[in-house]
């Protein structure tokens, strides 16, 4: 039996979904949320950008994730070797917020759930999608509940959120392959037991690998004394690894001397994972009576955590268009939302290209750095990435090619 109508039907408690479910519900409109798991679940992503903050605080959403006391965030560290090079968000070209939160994803995303339903969100978990007509004027989508049972439920407007599960992609036949080579991520929480004076809790730490410059290593610490560690290469760097998870992690970790003694006395306490060929891509963002929210419709890489930041900006800029078009008036959503929105994704996409190529590791670690070109690449590293009064926002691969180019000329004069 189908419920009534809802305005909009989301799939997804995740970030993007809490967030969109609340912009909407403060408007006035009448939400579903169905979330395939139960929440408390592990999920990472833990590494915030400055942008977040712009649209959990227009949720509403902000108060209680501040009330939870996250480890701050204000910078990005990177290593090669035993040398660093980072930056501060305060230093960021772009007007916004210059600090976040590192967080545990399955704390973080319950509390935004919590709060979205607090304010009159309608979240139903463990609703397992099983199939979806956008045919009709109301789409309608048919689930399993938790009982076994089947349940169908209407919108006038779906959106989904539902990140790597990437469920209207899969049953509208929307996926295409991403352009970049597959890639393997190994990861972990760990207690990092930490003791150098000289580490910076408020910085995710970025460790490239000392022989292959593509693989590399997060560091991401949290308040409570434990941190998120992973591993992302190419999967063909795997290949001599293949034992247990733990110990191929670690034996990664071990190839670097400073990374190693930085987490000498950690303990090891939590199933090591592993995700293979997360990136993904679609062929349209919307539809007629459809959008894909954040890693619903694409992922890049984890490299400058751009995901979380992604799913927040779509979730904030299809919530502002639904609450126009339930209003009687026009919406383009090619126009007003999926090329917009692409306009931050590819800033990103040009900056995680030029991450595995190597050129923008020689931007990093370059040591006669122009101080405005450091703010405008803070500036995309803090999530500002469409801002286009950025250059690096208005043309990011030409500038960084023409940057990196510079630094390799330049290279010499400065060893």
């Amino acid at each position: 039996m189908t419920e009534q109508v809802r305005d909009v039907l989301i799939v997804g408690a995740g970030p993007s979904g809490s967030i969109a479910s609340a912009i909407l519900q403060r408007a006035g409109y009448d939400v579903l949320v169905l979330e395939r798991e139960s929440f408390p679940r592990f999920s990472i992503g833990e590494s915030l950008l400055p942008q977040c903050m712009k649209y959990i605080r227009e949720a509403g959403l902000l108060p209680a994730i501040e009330a939870v006391g996250f480890q701050r965030k204000n910078g990005a560290l990177f290593l090669h070797q035993g040398t660093y090079g980072g930056f501060d968000f305060c230093e960021q070209f772009s007007r916004g917020d210059s600090e976040t939160f590192q967080v545990q994803r399955a704390q973080f995303d319950k509390v935004l759930a919590d709060e979205a339903e607090n304010i009159g969100v309608d979240i139903r978990y463990q609703h397992e999608i099983t199939a979806i007509d956008i045919t009709r004027a109301n789409p309608e989508i048919t689930c399993k509940l938790p009982d076994g049972n089947t349940g169908k439920f209407s919108a006038r407007f779906l959106l989904d959120a539902s990140g790597f599960g990437r469920v209207l992609p899969r049953f509208l036949n929307l996926e295409y392959p991403s352009e970049f080579p597959t890639r393997t991520a190994m990861f972990t929480h760990i207690e990092d037991n930490i003791t150098d004076p000289n580490y910076d809790r408020n910085k995710i730490l970025i460790t490239i690998h000392p022989e292959y410059r593509d693989v590399w290593f997060w560091l991401i610490p949290f308040s409570d004394g434990r941190a998120s560690i992973g591993v992302v290469a190419e999967s063909a760097h795997f290949t001599n690894r293949q034992r247990h998870c733990t110990n191929a992690l670690s034996d990664w970790i071990d190839d670097d001397p400073t990374l190693k003694a930085l987490l000498g006395n950690s303990s090891w306490d939590t199933e090591v994972r592993q995700i293979t060929g997360y990136s993904a891509n679609v062929k349209q963002m919307a539809g007629r009576n459809y959008a894909l929210l954040g890693n619903a419709g694409e992922f890049l890489d984890p490299i400058f955590s751009s995901g979380v930041t992604i799913a927040m900006h779509s979730a904030s800029l299809a919530a502002g268009l639904l609450i126009k078009q339930f209003k009687g008036e026009n919406v383009d959503w090619e126009l007003e939302y999926a090329k917009p929105l692409s306009k931050g994704v590819d800033t990103f996409r040009a900056f995680v290209t030029a991450w595995y190529d190597g050129s923008f590791q020689d931007i990093i670690f370059h040591q006669r750095q122009s101080t405005e070109i450091r703010k405008m690449i803070c500036s995309v590293l803090a999530g500002y990435a469409w801002d286009e009064t950025n250059p690096y926002v208005q043309n990011p691969r030409k500038r960084l090619d023409t940057l990196s180019a510079y630094c390799k000329t330049n290279f010499s004069q400065n060893t």
